[in-house]
Protein backbone atom coordinates (compact mmCIF):
# COMPACT_ATOMS: atom_id res chain seq x y z
CA UNK A 1 0.00 0.00 0.00
CA UNK A 2 1.17 3.47 -1.04
CA UNK A 3 0.72 6.23 0.97
CA UNK A 4 0.91 10.17 0.01
CA UNK A 5 2.02 12.60 1.27
CA UNK A 6 -1.20 14.76 0.74
CA UNK A 7 -2.96 15.78 3.80
CA UNK A 8 -6.27 13.48 1.62
CA UNK A 9 -5.17 10.82 3.88
CA UNK A 10 -5.93 10.45 7.33
CA UNK A 11 -3.09 9.70 9.66
CA UNK A 12 -5.22 8.32 12.62
CA UNK A 13 -7.95 6.32 9.88
CA UNK A 14 -4.39 4.76 8.31
CA UNK A 15 -2.49 3.61 11.62
CA UNK A 16 -6.54 1.87 12.33
CA UNK A 17 -6.47 0.40 9.19
CA UNK A 18 -2.84 -0.82 9.76
CA UNK A 19 -3.87 -2.20 13.24
CA UNK A 20 -6.95 -3.71 11.99
CA UNK A 21 -4.67 -5.92 8.86
CA UNK A 22 -2.31 -7.00 11.75
CA UNK A 23 -5.04 -8.39 14.08
CA UNK A 24 -3.39 -5.67 16.73
CA UNK A 25 -6.07 -4.88 19.27
CA UNK A 26 -7.60 -1.10 18.62
CA UNK A 27 -10.23 0.80 20.65
CA UNK A 28 -10.60 3.52 18.17
CA UNK A 29 -13.22 6.72 19.15
CA UNK A 30 -16.78 6.11 18.92
CA UNK A 31 -16.76 2.32 19.49
CA UNK A 32 -19.23 1.15 21.96
CA UNK A 33 -16.61 -0.27 23.88
CA UNK A 34 -14.48 2.48 23.58
CA UNK A 35 -17.33 4.63 25.68
CA UNK A 36 -17.03 1.51 27.84
CA UNK A 37 -13.82 0.14 28.75
CA UNK A 38 -12.39 1.38 31.55
CA UNK A 39 -8.92 1.92 32.05
CA UNK A 40 -6.57 0.80 34.70
CA UNK A 41 -3.21 0.01 35.90
CA UNK A 42 -1.14 -1.75 33.14
CA UNK A 43 -3.17 -1.00 30.03
CA UNK A 44 -0.88 1.04 27.69
CA UNK A 45 -2.44 3.81 25.46
CA UNK A 46 -1.67 5.52 22.54
CA UNK A 47 -2.16 9.30 22.22
CA UNK A 48 -1.78 11.23 19.07
CA UNK A 49 -1.73 14.75 18.65
CA UNK A 50 -2.00 15.98 15.27
CA UNK A 51 0.43 17.94 13.59
CA UNK A 52 2.17 17.74 17.22
CA UNK A 53 5.04 14.86 17.53
CA UNK A 54 6.36 16.10 20.64
CA UNK A 55 3.11 15.50 22.34
CA UNK A 56 2.05 11.97 20.27
CA UNK A 57 3.01 8.85 22.57
CA UNK A 58 2.44 5.52 23.81
CA UNK A 59 2.67 5.11 27.46
CA UNK A 60 1.53 2.08 29.92
CA UNK A 61 -0.77 3.44 33.07
CA UNK A 62 1.43 3.03 36.57
CA UNK A 63 0.72 1.19 39.34
CA UNK A 64 -0.72 4.28 40.98
CA UNK A 65 -3.23 4.83 37.91
CA UNK A 66 -1.10 8.14 36.62
CA UNK A 67 0.56 8.64 33.64
CA UNK A 68 3.07 11.64 32.77
CA UNK A 69 2.45 13.80 30.13
CA UNK A 70 4.70 16.95 28.65
CA UNK A 71 2.91 20.66 29.93
CA UNK A 72 0.42 18.65 32.07
CA UNK A 73 2.11 16.21 34.03
CA UNK A 74 0.66 13.48 36.09
CA UNK A 75 -2.57 12.71 34.85
CA UNK A 76 -5.29 10.34 37.05
CA UNK A 77 -6.31 8.37 34.25
CA UNK A 78 -7.82 4.66 36.36
CA UNK A 79 -11.17 4.27 35.52
CA UNK A 80 -11.45 6.52 32.69
CA UNK A 81 -12.84 5.87 29.37
CA UNK A 82 -10.14 6.38 25.92
CA UNK A 83 -12.81 9.28 25.18
CA UNK A 84 -12.61 10.61 28.51
CA UNK A 85 -8.62 10.43 28.39
CA UNK A 86 -8.81 12.15 25.10
CA UNK A 87 -11.21 15.43 26.61
CA UNK A 88 -8.66 15.64 29.11
CA UNK A 89 -5.84 16.21 27.24
CA UNK A 90 -7.73 17.97 24.92
CA UNK A 91 -8.70 20.40 27.50
CA UNK A 92 -5.24 20.36 28.87
CA UNK A 93 -3.56 21.73 25.99
CA UNK A 94 -6.13 24.15 24.50
CA UNK A 95 -5.39 27.71 25.40
CA UNK A 96 -2.27 28.03 26.98
CA UNK A 97 -0.23 25.22 24.50
CA UNK A 98 -1.81 25.13 21.42
CA UNK A 99 -4.93 25.95 19.73
CA UNK A 100 -8.05 23.80 18.82
CA UNK A 101 -5.98 20.81 19.60
CA UNK A 102 -6.66 17.39 18.02
CA UNK A 103 -6.51 14.65 20.05
CA UNK A 104 -7.12 10.71 19.31
CA UNK A 105 -6.54 8.25 22.67
CA UNK A 106 -6.55 4.48 21.86
CA UNK A 107 -5.94 1.38 23.98
CA UNK A 108 -2.41 -0.19 22.44
CA UNK A 109 -2.23 -2.86 25.24
CA UNK A 110 -5.12 -4.24 27.58
CA UNK A 111 -3.82 -5.39 31.05
CA UNK A 112 -3.25 -9.05 31.23
CA UNK A 113 -5.69 -11.84 33.13
CA UNK A 114 -4.85 -14.94 34.77
CA UNK A 115 -5.51 -18.31 33.84
CA UNK A 116 -5.10 -20.93 37.07
CA UNK A 117 -5.66 -24.76 37.50
CA UNK A 118 -6.07 -27.44 35.46
CA UNK A 119 -4.32 -25.84 31.79
CA UNK A 120 -1.49 -26.64 30.14
CA UNK A 121 0.96 -23.89 30.63
CA UNK A 122 -1.09 -21.40 34.10
CA UNK A 123 0.01 -17.79 34.07
CA UNK A 124 -0.96 -14.31 32.79
CA UNK A 125 -1.90 -13.62 29.00
CA UNK A 126 -2.51 -10.03 27.41
CA UNK A 127 -6.40 -9.35 27.17
CA UNK A 128 -7.84 -9.48 23.74
CA UNK A 129 -11.42 -7.50 23.24
CA UNK A 130 -14.11 -10.76 22.90
CA UNK A 131 -12.32 -13.02 24.39
CA UNK A 132 -14.05 -15.96 25.90
CA UNK A 133 -13.27 -18.79 28.96
CA UNK A 134 -12.54 -21.09 25.55
CA UNK A 135 -10.03 -18.99 24.17
CA UNK A 136 -8.74 -17.97 26.98
CA UNK A 137 -8.09 -21.70 28.22
CA UNK A 138 -7.00 -22.05 24.45
CA UNK A 139 -4.00 -19.44 25.59
CA UNK A 140 -3.22 -21.71 27.98
CA UNK A 141 -2.68 -23.94 25.89
CA UNK A 142 -5.54 -26.08 26.30
CA UNK A 143 -7.11 -28.21 29.42
CA UNK A 144 -5.06 -30.41 31.21
CA UNK A 145 -5.57 -34.66 31.43
CA UNK A 146 -7.99 -33.73 35.01
CA UNK A 147 -9.36 -30.92 33.95
CA UNK A 148 -13.25 -30.17 34.38
CA UNK A 149 -14.93 -28.70 31.64
CA UNK A 150 -17.84 -28.03 33.80
CA UNK A 151 -15.98 -26.49 36.75
CA UNK A 152 -14.37 -23.61 35.84
CA UNK A 153 -14.70 -20.33 37.71
CA UNK A 154 -13.74 -16.62 37.20
CA UNK A 155 -12.91 -13.86 39.86
CA UNK A 156 -13.81 -10.86 37.76
CA UNK A 157 -11.33 -7.88 38.88
CA UNK A 158 -13.58 -5.36 39.97
CA UNK A 159 -14.59 -7.17 42.69
CA UNK A 160 -12.61 -9.97 44.03
CA UNK A 161 -15.08 -11.44 46.71
CA UNK A 162 -17.24 -12.83 44.23
CA UNK A 163 -15.84 -16.41 42.41
CA UNK A 164 -18.74 -17.46 40.15
CA UNK A 165 -19.16 -20.26 38.02
CA UNK A 166 -18.77 -20.04 34.30
CA UNK A 167 -19.83 -21.72 30.74
CA UNK A 168 -17.43 -21.74 27.87
CA UNK A 169 -18.77 -19.00 25.75
CA UNK A 170 -18.64 -16.90 28.92
CA UNK A 171 -16.70 -13.68 28.75
CA UNK A 172 -13.46 -12.69 30.27
CA UNK A 173 -12.29 -9.25 31.03
CA UNK A 174 -8.77 -7.45 31.64
CA UNK A 175 -7.31 -8.26 34.58
CA UNK A 176 -9.83 -11.06 35.44
CA UNK A 177 -8.86 -14.72 36.72
CA UNK A 178 -10.08 -17.74 35.72
CA UNK A 179 -9.78 -21.11 37.34
CA UNK A 180 -9.75 -24.79 35.52
CA UNK A 181 -10.84 -26.90 38.55
CA UNK A 182 -9.99 -30.76 38.52
CA UNK A 183 -12.33 -33.19 37.58
CA UNK A 184 -12.83 -36.32 39.76
CA UNK A 185 -13.49 -39.10 36.52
Amino acid sequence: MKVSHHRSVDIFSFMALVLVILGLPLVALGDNAADSYRLDTGDAINIQVFGEPGLSMEVRINETGRITYPFLGDISLAGLTANEVRQRITAGLAGDYLINPEVSVTVSKYRDFFVNGEVKRPGSYPYIPGLTVYRAVSLAGGFGERASKSKIYLIPEENQEIRRRVELDSPVGPGDTLTVEQSFF
